[in-house]
C-alpha cells in the first residue's frame, strides 16, 4: 500500500514540474516578444512606457486618438477631463486616467520632435 501511494506522489509530482516548466518557458517567450516590441518602438518610448505607467496604445484608446495630433489630443483632453470632473459627478479615477494618458502622449510627441531634430541635423565629423 505504502508502495503505491509513493508511486502516486512521485507520479504527481512529475506531472506538476512538466506544467511547472512549459508555464515557465511561456513566460520567457511571452517576456521576450514583449521585450522586442518595446526594442521596434524606441528605447526613449519604452522609457517613457514605463515612467507613465501606460503604453503609447492604452493613451491613445483613452484620449480616443488614432494619430498623434496636439490638436486632438487637447481637444479630447479638455471634454474628458470636464466630463469626469467629480463636481459634475465624475469619478477622479477616470479624470486622472486622464491625465496621465496626455502626460503620456505628450511625452510621445516630445520623443518624436526631438528624433526629428536629430535626423534633420547633419551628421557632425
Amino acid at each position: 500500500m505504502a508502495k503505491y501511494l509513493a508511486q502516486i506522489i512521485v507520479m504527481g509530482m512529475q506531472v506538476v514540474g512538466r506544467a511547472f516548466a512549459r508555464a515557465l518557458r511561456q513566460e520567457f517567450a511571452a517576456s521576450r516578444a514583449a521585450a522586442d516590441a518595446r526594442g521596434r518602438a524606441g528605447h526613449q518610448s519604452a522609457a517613457a512606457s514605463n515612467l507613465s505607467g501606460l503604453s503609447l496604445q492604452e493613451a491613445q484608446q483613452i484620449l480616443n486618438v488614432s494619430k498623434l495630433s496636439p490638436e486632438e489630443i487637447q481637444k479630447n483632453y479638455e471634454h474628458l477631463f470636464k466630463v469626469n470632473d467629480k463636481s459634475v459627478g465624475g469619478s477622479f479615477y477616470l479624470q486622472s486616467k486622464v491625465v496621465r494618458a496626455k502626460e503620456r502622449l505628450d511625452e510621445e510627441l516630445r520623443i518624436q520632435a526631438q528624433e526629428d531634430r536629430e535626423k534633420e541635423q547633419p551628421p557632425k565629423t
